[in-house]
């Protein structure tokens, strides 16, 4: 039967895109085809609102094997036979809804990415955003989000390594859940998303299918509202055991020539995996649902095609090898059942007891087939007039700078995160290698090699909000810092762009903007871009969320005798400052959340001088020059220095500088700044590998006492008991 206008339109497609359809198809689609374009040319799945954007970032380079979207995730080569294979997608509309199984199926989803490319995931990573932590809503979002990743992460068995979480008012309705997976694979071992040979068998693998996750993607492709939560079947229900049990069976066929291409049934399930398989060489497939393992009986045709039920795979076998794939599976005690063929193509056909459900294109379903693209109108947000209005000689110093400084080191996105990262194991496969020894990336042990991956998550949306082009640039360059502190090489990165509605013409100016710095930057770093996804409609009746490209950073340390900690060593070391102290208070905590300003410039920022400054901390480490390294990012110089002398107990004593406000010299969150510690006989040393480089001698660590411009601020203990038990504290009241 025919669809109509009407049902086109209740599936989120528009009265034009029906119509593009029909000249696709050469009629009119029927229901279950009308369905399977609405989750297709989602935004979701299509990213029709930013794929001309996402076309400009850069892609190239020497290390890069497959571009980025050809595959489920990034592909690098790090030498000696291996590769990495990375990628960080959003679960954030599931876990506004439902977060313990939105958190927890966006793990599953991003270790299937991983491990459906043939590579075992060696580690997690994930950022998430809050709205206010003293509402009771935010709580149970962050209380749920929580468990779900512990959950999901601890069963199956790999270790969370890196991380951040931030709490503004603007996630209050939307939080943001992004998850983010790494995995190693040797050189040529890697499986393809792809189909080919006419007669090839098809099979559908892991989980039977249910009524769970119907219309996920196109859910994912709408703003928040009051009504959202009666959209709980758009929710995915996970089962890390049988996700484990999946890994282990598709680890199996690594190297054994039984598979033609694998692809995993994330967004848009069945629909999905088919039509991306078969366009990637211009086969079809004939598919008979009725083999499709279910979960309830007498499923419609449109549901098993639109369910987004986890831990699933299709397959495409070498013809004759079926039982050889069937033996894997049944000795993991997981469906593997043969649900269709590959055909001459180009059309995928489905059927249901015997008839044919839906027939069209594969390619006209993908992402740069048929799928439509669009360039939205953008206007330079009004709110910049108040942003470009600031000035913060408005803004009295402090006189009582100690009791600032408690009250920044208790805010929310300061303060530890320990509660969270408590919940999650981060020691399980024994390859994680900074939870002991802190850095500012993750460190991961590349078991039989003496090399180590770097991995970090990050992003101020607040400096984005307010300058987006210049919070582009700092996002990965403060991903790259991190990476270069920790004693690695930035290599690559993936991002995950949450912003708004499209549709709106100032939060498309925040995405255009914010990927134009990215791409500077990455350019700059020679960081490609591997991949990632779009996570728009981030919006309520409130308003759009902060605009949060979130960049996912991989980096990698040829030994790890390279590796470099973020705390102080020994009472007596030197520590001083590379950089520059500026009289800028702006874009900062302090600002913000002490002084309630909401809109300011972004912090300082130069690409150039930061860029120099990495290369400076790289050589720094390399000829062994420095103890310890940690950059300023939130919370400014103050903060830094005490997260270097907690982990040790130890204190530190400087002294202000002339010519800059107090305040700004503690708390203002100037980039391109790091933090360093120097053994008290090799200054001379270092100052000389400085020569011509700014670089500020601060003070000394000190026994345990924290000492300011000659004034005692107390002994560290106290300040670690403060920022510690800060956020347990808002929860347990």
């Amino acid at each position: 039967m025919e669809a109509t206008l009407e049902q086109a339109k209740q599936l989120g497609l528009q009265e034009q895109e029906f119509e593009a359809i029909k000249q696709v198809l050469g009629r009119t689609p029927n229901f279950n085809e009308t369905a399977m374009y609405s989750v297709m040319w989602s935004e979701h799945c299509s990213y029709k609102n930013s794929i001309k954007y996402l076309k400009k970032l850069p892609k190239e380079g020497k290390r890069v094997m497959v571009a980025a979207g050809e595959e489920n995730a990034g592909l690098i080569d790090i030498g000696d036979g291996l590769a990495v294979v990375f990628k960080i997608e959003s679960h954030n509309h599931p876990s506004a809804i439902e977060p313990f199984q939105g958190a927890a199926t966006g793990v599953g989803g991003i270790h299937r990415d991983i491990f459906t490319m043939g590579a075992r995931p060696i580690a997690a990573l994930n950022s998430l955003r809050f709205g206010n932590l003293n509402n009771k809503k935010t709580q149970h979002l962050l209380k749920g989000v929580v468990k779900g990743i512990g959950h999901y992460g601890n069963c199956f068995g790999v270790p969370t390594v890196a991380g951040e979480v931030y709490f503004e008012d603007c996630y209050q309705t939307n939080p943001l859940v992004n998850a983010m997976s790494v995995g190693i694979v040797k050189v040529g071992q890697t499986f393809s998303a792809t189909s080919h040979g006419i007669g090839n068998p098809v099979f559908i693998v892991g989980a039977a299918t249910g009524k769970d996750g119907i219309g996920g993607a196109s859910f994912a492709s709408a703003d928040i509202t009051e009504d959202s939560a009666e959209q709980l079947p758009a929710v995915q229900v996970g089962d890390p055991f049988e996700e484990k049990k999946l890994l282990e069976a598709c680890m199996e066929l690594v190297g054994t020539g039984i598979v033609v291409g694998m692809q995993d049934m994330g967004a848009a399930g069945i629909s999905c995996s088919t039509s991306e398989m078969s366009a990637k060489e211009g086969f079809g497939m004939d598919i008979d649902l009725s083999k499709v393992p279910t979960r309830q009986a007498n499923m419609k045709a449109w549901e098993m095609l639109l369910s987004e039920s986890q831990e699933r795979m299709l397959i495409v076998v070498n013809k004759g090898r079926e039982e050889e794939m069937k033996a894997i599976f049944d000795k993991w005690d997981i469906h593997c059942e043969l649900i269709g063929q590959v055909t001459e193509g180009p059309n995928l056909k489905y059927y249901i007891d015997g008839e044919l459900a839906a027939d069209l294109p594969g390619e006209s379903l993908v992402l740069g087939g048929g799928a439509p693209q669009y360039d939205r109108e953008y206007t330079e947000p009004k709110y910049f007039e108040q942003v470009n209005a600031f000035d913060q000689n408005t803004i009295a110093e402090p006189t009582d700078l100690k009791t600032v400084a408690e009250n920044i080191v208790a805010q929310p996105n300061i303060a530890s995160k320990r509660w969270v990262y408590e919940q999650y194991d981060s020691m399980v496969g024994t390859a994680n290698a900074s939870t002991n020894n802190p850095s500012d990336a993750g460190l991961v042990r590349l078991h039989g090699t003496d090399k180590a991956l770097a991995v970090t998550v990050d992003c101020n949306s607040r400096y984005v909000f307010l300058n987006p082009y210049v919070g582009g640039l700092i996002a990965v360059s403060e991903a790259a810092r991190n990476i270069v502190c920790s004693g690695g090489q930035p290599l690559a990165i993936t991002n995950c762009l949450n912003f708004g509605n499209p549709y709106n013409p100032e939060v498309y100016y925040q995405f255009v903007h914010a990927l134009k710095g990215m791409s500077d930057a990455c350019i700059q770093f020679d960081t490609p871009v591997t991949g990632g996804n779009v996570s728009f409609y981030n919006q309520s009746e409130d308003g759009p969320v902060y605009p949060t490209p979130t960049i996912g950073m991989v980096g990698l340390l040829d030994h790890m005798d390279n590796a470099m900690t973020l705390n102080f060593k020994n009472e007596g070391d030197v520590i001083y400052m590379l950089g520059e102290s500026r009289n800028d208070i702006n874009g900062s905590e302090y600002l913000f959340k002490l002084n309630n300003v909401t809109h300011s410039p972004a912090p300082n920022f130069d690409l150039q001088e930061e860029a120099t400054l990495q290369n400076k901390v790289a050589e720094l480490i390399k000829a062994k020059a420095i103890r310890s390294a940690h950059d300023i990012t939130e919370g400014g110089l103050f903060i830094s220095l005490l997260e270097s002398a907690m982990p040790n107990n130890l204190g530190f004593a400087i002294d202000y500088k002339d010519g800059i406000r107090k305040d700004a010299y503690l708390f203002g969150e100037a980039q391109s700044r790091v933090v360093v510690s120097v053994a008290a006989d090799q200054t001379a040393a270092f100052e000389a590998l400085l020569a011509g480089h700014p670089v500020e001698k601060l003070g000394t660590v000190t026994a345990g006492a924290i000492t300011i411009g000659g004034d005692n601020w107390g002994t560290v203990d106290s300040w670690k008991n403060t920022y510690d038990t800060a956020i347990e504290k808002v929860l347990a009241s």
